[in-house]
């Protein structure tokens, strides 16, 4: 006669332990997401040329007189490449070790060293800027129901500061007490604080004198010891006579088909909105850092910041109008996303998740450009007055997109959620029991649709699938708690969907069956389609 095994309660009553992969399956964390693709950095590799020839036709077109731009792919510098001049009388060659202003990509820095003094418990982003910066206790708001402007307005461009790109890239050499005047004088309010994105370059300057203030060390120094050299970054700078006369790439703008060379400003109390220079190299760095904060995971952390820190930079804080949805050639197209902390992040049809930040200034254009989830950004120099690298990069990750090599981590589902996988199969796939049924279920299952009802309803599914009904291929996973998959019956075809519920161990709170094409494939819904 066979025995039975004994109930948990019983266990536990006689001081035994479950077996370790009972628990196991119970178990709602997921494995770390992995690249699946064994030949995904070949792919990546072989796709090179051709990302050479979109830049080398971007510099050519444009008539920039020199680039350099690399391929960063798991927080390492793939590719690095640079053509044409930074000095264009003596024609002397850009290199990979070329500096180059960056402009306002240099908020990124500046939002890293606020988020660092926060994590040290040194300031709050959501206490008013004023405590900080005793100067703006004297600004008079637009209306008496405005908000004192806080840090984290700051920092996503919220504090209802008119738009300054023009203005502002005149102010880098502002001395400290320039600054200190022009807040003591006032700031016009073009919204009210907390309402609406509007870029301003006057309030980056704001949060490096914040860093000052709050460290007790001048802006610059505290981001050369706190973030440059613990990066390695020797080649970057706030100031441009501290660049070696044989790397410093000298910027132009095109007048009359000639390129007239620009002034390089000096640094100043502006320099934590725009007053940046580095190299591709180290630039590579900075991009491979941010990369770094994915996937979530255990293990070190960076000595800079931490990852969740650095994840928290790279999400939206202040959404931002969406650009116009455009179809061309059959091909819809859109970019909707707003301003995390230094950097932009945005959405198209082909990414869930961009996170970019460009520079301009007199002589200058660049762009840096990654996709967290993918493990791979892009980085561009270029010493033309705003050099407009958005066309290239795209075109550049499109031949990545087309290599094969440009797919996203795959998400693991976590044991228990591949545990009722198996279980809500074998209960679609075989006749229905309510105990298989019961051990499946969080406590809302049946009280949003009686067990005996879903048992008809998938019953009816399967018998017009033509029954005999199989799992076909793994589960895709949307996290570690939900995920679909395909069962292929005789005839048809079947998507099973499920989500468990907050509880541990987790059950089954949402479960959906629906008949689909033979050739459905479970994955992502597609961002731009359109809905019938």
């Amino acid at each position: 006669m066979p025995t039975r095994p004994l109930p948990r309660a019983a266990v536990a009553a006689l001081g035994l332990t479950l077996a370790p992969t009972f628990a196991a399956a119970q178990s709602s964390i997921a494995p770390v997401p992995t690249f699946r693709d064994a030949d995904r950095l070949g792919k990546l590799t072989r796709a090179i040329p051709t990302v050479d020839s979109v830049m080398r036709r971007f510099m050519e077109r444009s008539r920039v007189p020199g680039i350099a731009y690399g391929i960063i792919v798991d927080g390492k510098l793939l590719h690095v490449a640079a053509h044409g001049v930074r000095d264009v009388p003596s024609k002397a060659p850009v290199d990979t070790s070329s500096v180059f202003r960056i402009a306002s990509m240099t908020k990124s820095f500046t939002a890293l060293a606020i988020l660092q003094l926060r994590d040290a418990g040194k300031l709050s982003l959501d206490t008013p800027a004023e405590q900080y910066v005793p100067q703006l206790k004297k600004l008079r708001y637009a209306t008496s129901d405005a908000p004192r402007i806080t840090v984290r307005h700051l920092l996503s461009h919220a504090a209802g500061f008119p738009e300054d790109n023009p203005w502002g890239d005149q102010q880098l050499s502002a001395s400290d007490d320039d600054l200190s005047r022009m807040i003591e004088r006032g700031i016009p309010f073009s919204n009210t604080p907390g309402v609406a994105y509007e870029y301003s370059n006057f309030g980056f300057a704001i949060l490096g004198r914040i860093v000052a203030n709050v460290s007790g060390m001048p802006y610059a120094q505290y981001i050369q010891q706190k973030v440059l050299r613990p990066l390695g970054m020797t080649s970057t700078t706030l100031e441009a006579r501290d660049v070696p006369a044989s790397r410093l790439a000298h910027g132009y703008r095109l007048q009359d088909g000639a390129w007239l060379e620009e002034a390089q400003l000096p640094d100043g109390s502006f320099g934590a909105m725009g007053g940046m220079l580095t190299s591709s190299a180290d630039l590579s760095r900075w991009v491979g850092l941010m990369l770094s904060a994915w996937p979530p995971r255990d293990g070190a952390e960076s000595p800079v910041l931490k990852r969740s820190s650095l994840r928290e930079m790279q999400q939206v804080w202040r959404v931002a109008p969406s650009s116009a949805a455009r179809l061309a050639n059959g091909t819809l197209s859109m970019n909707s996303g707003g301003y995390a902390y230094g950097l932009r992040v945005s959405q198209n049809c082909l990414f869930n998740h961009i996170v970019a930040h460009s520079g301009g200034l007199p002589g200058f254009g660049s762009q840096m450009r990654w996709l967290p989830e993918y493990g791979v950004g892009i980085i561009a120099l270029g010493n033309l007055t705003y050099t407009s690298w958005g066309a290239p990069i795209d075109a550049a990750y499109e031949v990545l997109a087309k290599s094969g090599g440009l797919s996203p981590r795959a998400i693991e589902p976590s044991p228990v959620l591949a545990a009722m996988q198996d279980k809500v199969t074998r209960l679609i796939t075989n006749a229905w029991t309510q105990p298989l049924a019961d051990s499946i279920a969080a406590m809302n299952l049946y009280l949003d649709e009686s067990a005996p009802r879903r048992a008809a309803a998938i019953g009816k599914l399967v018998q017009n699938a033509g029954g005999n009904c199989r799992a076909d291929g793994p589960m895709w996973a949307e996290n570690a708690l939900r995920g679909e998959w395909k069962l292929s019956c005789a005839t048809g075809a079947l998507r099973v969907r499920i989500t468990l519920a907050p509880t541990e161990p987790a059950r089954v709170q949402e479960f959906g069956v629906f008949a689909v094409p033979a050739e459905y494939k479970p994955g992502p819904v597609a961002v731009c389609r359109q809905l019938d």
